[in-house]
């Protein structure tokens, strides 16, 4: 029998969908090099099945007969992923967690909650909203992505600096292991009990296991929020102000450096000559007002040290309000433009050498027009880079080559940097590569070890992250 057949027989009506339109919609994530296969001649071929489970027990159901049978199994939250974290082609059924999207608790006295890992961003936010709470976690892909997707991937929002990053989130977990053995940790506000095995499954993609349930830290709902932006006279000054403020151990909502490039073009009307821009924003309670508004002078403070010049909040307003909106790659290819974002990391020491050697490495491949970054995402030993690179080429042929170059410097430089090769989104199959040159033989090998230990028939995600 195949495994379409005994899944079919196995799970209630309606669980299996061999539907056309619903595997082709789950070929691939979101990533762009997809995108571009998607106009040539051989697009990724959909999984014989999609499976959109509706519990827990049904998970385990799935595991255990695709590991009996040593089908591979792809899990999908809302394919948002830019990475190439989903490809199954024609052997690997897709297990899609969208019908599992229940917030289940919120615990007002310990500030939590417990939901379904295939509950959409957005539709979390907005219940939390509704009960005075906010998970503070807003990532660009916030209403295409699943709280099931941030932990795979190991997300981080625009507010990070402030709220922390997916992982300072996640009170406990539930997963499925291959075989359909299921584990759940403890939610505890911390605890010493060996190795903390929720680390296991954040950023693991699902090559591990499938994430059905997420116990989260809450904040109580922000009702204060103001800010303000600011041109500099160099990305250099840009930066220190930006150390200086974390350092100092100030936490704004958000503290984001855009070069020239970016700068100009995301905030024209404000930025006539080359300069870069920052932008700050303090964000929580009522009762937090006067402390916020002292963090929000000391940031003024330090821009003024270094001669900027204040532009008040309208920038600041007008990218709260286009901050989620982009272009589709269909679009931009459809016009001969290549474009792709690559979020790496670094320690302050190495942010001016890394900037200048991402742009230069990207803007040297035949075809690039433009190559930038902006920080987004800030620690006080270091920040994040987002590089962004635009090219041109109208082939698919000539679209994919020139997406792998850029992507193929940006990654070199990174490594010869001294940065991770990875802030947010995750490795997939696009970091994949390069993987051990920043994990070393030795890491590797550890963690070839882990996944050997937890799906040794190699049933999940085959062919992401390792």
């Amino acid at each position: 029998m195949s495994i379409v057949d005994t899944l079919t027989s196995a799970l209630p009506a309606g669980r299996v969908v061999t539907e056309a339109e619903d595997r082709k919609a789950h070929a691939h994530d979101y990533w762009a090099l997809e995108a571009i296969r998607d106009r040539g001649p051989e697009p990724s071929p959909p999984p014989p099945c999609v499976v959109y489970p509706e519990s827990t027990a049904e998970v385990a159901t799935v595991l255990e007969i695709a590991d009996e049978q040593r089908v591979p199994v792809v899990p999908y939250g809302l394919g948002s992923g830019v990475c190439g974290g989903v490809r199954p082609g024609t052997a690997a059924i897709v297990l899609d967690t969208r019908r599992m999207a229940a917030l289940l608790e919120v615990n007002g006295e310990a500030l939590t909650a417990r939901v379904q890992a295939g509950l959409n961003g957005a539709e979390c936010e907005r219940l939390l909203d509704e009960r005075g709470f906010t998970l503070g976690h807003f990532p660009q892909s916030i209403a295409l992505s699943t709280v099931g997707g941030w932990v795979s991937t190991r997300a981080s929002g625009q507010l990070s600096t402030r709220y922390g990053n997916i992982e300072d989130m996640v009170l406990a977990l539930e997963v499925v292991l291959p075989g359909g053995h299921v584990m759940r940790t403890f939610p505890a506000p911390r605890a010493a009990t060996g190795p903390d095995l929720r680390q296991l499954f954040l950023g693991a993609e699902g090559t591990l296991g499938v994430v059905t349930e997420v116990a989260l830290k809450l904040a109580p709902k922000a009702a204060w929020h103001q800010g303000f932006a600011a041109t500099l006279a160099s990305w250099d000054d840009g930066i220190r102000i930006s150390r200086e403020i974390l350092q100092a151990g100030w936490r704004p909502a958000v503290l984001r450096l855009y070069d020239e490039v970016e700068a100009q073009r995301n905030f024209g009307t404000w930025v006539q000559a080359p300069a870069p821009l920052l932008l700050v924003m303090g964000e929580g309670t009522e009762a937090m007002a006067p402390a916020l508004e002292i963090e929000l002078e000391a940031a003024r403070s330090a821009c003024r040290a270094r001669g900027a010049k204040l532009l008040g909040d309208e920038p600041l307003v007008h990218w709260l309000g286009r901050r989620n909106h982009v272009p589709s790659w269909d679009q931009l290819l459809a016009g001969g433009l290549v474009v792709d974002t690559i979020e790496v990391a670094a320690t302050w020491d190495r942010v001016k050498p890394l900037h200048a050697a991402v742009t230069a490495a990207i803007s040297a491949v035949p075809g690039i027009i433009q190559a930038s970054g902006h920080t987004s995402h800030g620690y006080t030993t270091g920040v994040n880079i987002y590089f962004t690179f635009v090219g041109s080429a109208t082939a698919p042929d000539d679209q994919e080559r020139l997406y792998r170059a850029a992507w193929a410097a940006a990654m070199e430089a990174s490594l010869a940097a001294g940065a991770t090769i990875a802030h947010h989104h995750g490795i997939g199959r696009v970091r994949r590569e390069y993987l051990a040159r920043e994990l070393g033989d030795r890491g590797l090998a550890v963690l070839k070890a882990v996944k050997a230990a937890l799906d040794p028939n190699g049933i999940m995600n085959p062919g992401v992250l390792l």
